[in-house]
């Protein structure tokens, strides 16, 4: 069932399994997480209020586009819708701008892939408790929140 016909089935099943990357048998989730760093990378230059009117709309999308996806596949939380994944990380790095360096956005990958494949409570918690589209975009974007607690405390420990 999860191939290109259904990635192009329809446009939320597109956006929602990360435009093609969670159809990787390996590591979806990872791919999906790398997307956010063009994505972020196209809008750069923005003020930091579009960035955030942008990862807003990412956010209400996901949400959608993650629950119809899901359930057509009929599976809670399935590994290939990797928007939940994009989104966060895009989010990660719009907070952690203005000026980030290719280590530094290195380490906000590896902190957040660690959160969100470790999933310490709350935020397994959020994974088994909200359902749909929420609760699929949730646990990511808690996984963000920690990440962003290390990272931040790091660069203060740093400097």
């Amino acid at each position: 069932m999860l191939n290109i016909k259904f990635l192009l089935k329809h446009p939320s099943h597109f956006i929602a399994l990360g435009f093609g990357a969670g159809l990787s048998k390996k590591a979806p989730g990872t791919l999906g997480t790398l997307i956010g760093i063009p994505l972020y990378l196209f809008i750069f230059s923005y003020s930091f209020f579009i960035k955030i009117l942008i990862a807003l709309l990412f956010t209400v999308v996901g949400i959608f586009v993650c629950n119809q996806t899901a359930h057509a596949l009929k599976v809670k939380d399935p590994s290939a819708i990797v928007w939940d994944e994009i989104s966060a990380f895009f989010l990660m790095l719009i907070i952690a701008d203005p000026v980030l360096n290719f280590f530094q956005i290195f380490e906000l990958f590896i902190l957040f892939r660690v959160f969100d494949i470790w999933k310490p409570f709350p935020i397994s918690y959020i994974d088994r408790n909200v359902s749909g589209g929420l609760g699929i975009m949730l646990d990511d974007y808690v996984a963000a929140f920690f990440a962003l607690i290390v990272y931040f405390s790091m660069q203060w420990l740093i400097h």
